[in-house]
């Protein structure tokens, strides 16, 4: 007797199963895992600063990869120019990429860019007022780009956004309770993060942060769940005044991971701001460099570099300020294996998920 399992095509007899399955596919995108550029041609853009590559991607010359990236804190802590500082970075490595800023704050007026060192004719500004207008703009612009146009995204602000029905409620005189915002935000991570993806972009959303009130009191990212759960990288920032006498001479940053695909979550990366100097390139370094050995404090208010073949303290010694130059840390750089030590100390790494030689001692 004959079964007859279907209408076969020709050639079909020749073809694996891999091949049927990727033919049939009605995806343009679809590939089989080892061949995928969505995961093996993503651009790594490497900023200026090596402790903002860290939080980012657990790697001194790692950097910020394609996908979404929020950064939020409360007001006046340096989030929009963690923003500008990778945009700035992007747009140098990708000398015809553009920048597509989304600016509800408008606290951001062009000379501020171009401290950045940003062309501000590389940035389309787009106006937004409510999240929905954000929304359909952002997913008709992500669609029309073809992967490998270079394009990074920023929204400053997702905290600052109102819903269609908020604005429209005040504009009745209507004073009601607003429960739409929070979903209209969900909808509008999930239609954005596959592109973010499919077409290698970087999306930067500023956004800000609320005291959870309870026993324990703790920073909540705004906006709902929706950010969340779509996110690649979430920064919590914090600060603290640095200060000479009674005078501020500037801010100690701390970057706190809060989730993150490279970074170990909970991990905090210092970052220090100056008045005068505006970013302290090489801040947040000492304190891992001397968590690993790889600088001691032979003396009150002294630093040195350490030789970690033989444990010998290595001249010059300097002051703090000193190590938060390029010619302190380019010889640890080089000749020691502190940027393997800064990697396994922040980074999630990859190893395999069941121990196969795991012994387990029977009672």
């Amino acid at each position: 007797m004959m079964h007859l399992i279907g209408r076969q095509k020709p050639g079909e007899d020749n073809m694996s199963i891999m091949d049927k399955l990727k033919k049939n596919s009605k995806i343009k995108d679809t590939a089989i895992l080892s061949d995928s550029v969505l995961f093996a041609e993503k651009d790594i853009t490497v900023t200026d600063v090596p402790m903002v590559n860290v939080a980012l991607s657990g790697d001194i010359d790692g950097g910020l990869t394609s996908g979404l990236t929020v950064l939020a804190g409360p007001s006046k802590h340096f989030k929009t120019s963690f923003a500008l500082l990778m945009g700035a970075a992007y747009l140098k490595q990708h000398e015809d990429a553009v920048m597509l800023f989304y600016d509800s704050e408008f606290g951001s007026p062009q000379s501020y860019f171009e401290t950045f060192g940003i062309d501000t004719s590389r940035v389309l500004h787009t106006p937004i007022t409510d999240v929905e207008q954000l929304k359909f703009d952002l997913v008709g612009q992500l669609d029309n780009i073809e992967r490998g146009e270079k394009v990074i995204v920023v929204i400053d602000s997702i905290g600052n956004l109102a819903s269609k029905k908020e604005l429209e409620d005040a504009l009745n005189e209507k004073s009601v309770a607003d429960m739409s915002r929070a979903k209209a935000l969900k909808g509008l991570f999930r239609m954005v993060t596959p592109y973010l993806t499919m077409k290698n972009i970087p999306l930067l959303a500023v956004n800000h942060t609320y005291q959870e009130i309870g026993l324990f009191p703790k920073a909540v990212v705004g906006g709902g769940t929706g950010i969340y759960y779509s996110s690649d990288n979430i920064w919590i920032i914090g600060r603290r005044q640095e200060k000479k006498g009674t005078e501020i001479q500037g801010y100690h940053f701390i970057i706190n991971v809060e989730k993150s695909r490279f970074v170990k979550e909970k991990s905090k990366v210092p970052i220090s701001v100056t008045w005068e100097g505006g970013i302290a390139q090489y801040s947040g370094l000492l304190d891992v460099a001397m968590a690993g050995g790889y600088v001691t404090k032979p003396n009150i208010g002294w630093y040195a570099a350490v030789d970690m073949e033989t444990g010998e303290i290595l001249e010059p010694k300097v002051r703090e300020k000193d190590t938060l130059k390029k010619k302190f840390w380019e010889p640890i750089f080089e000749n020691t294996d502190f940027k393997e030590f800064v990697k396994t100390y922040y980074s999630i790494g990859h190893r395999p998920m069941i121990d196969i030689d795991l012994d387990i001692e029977s009672e």
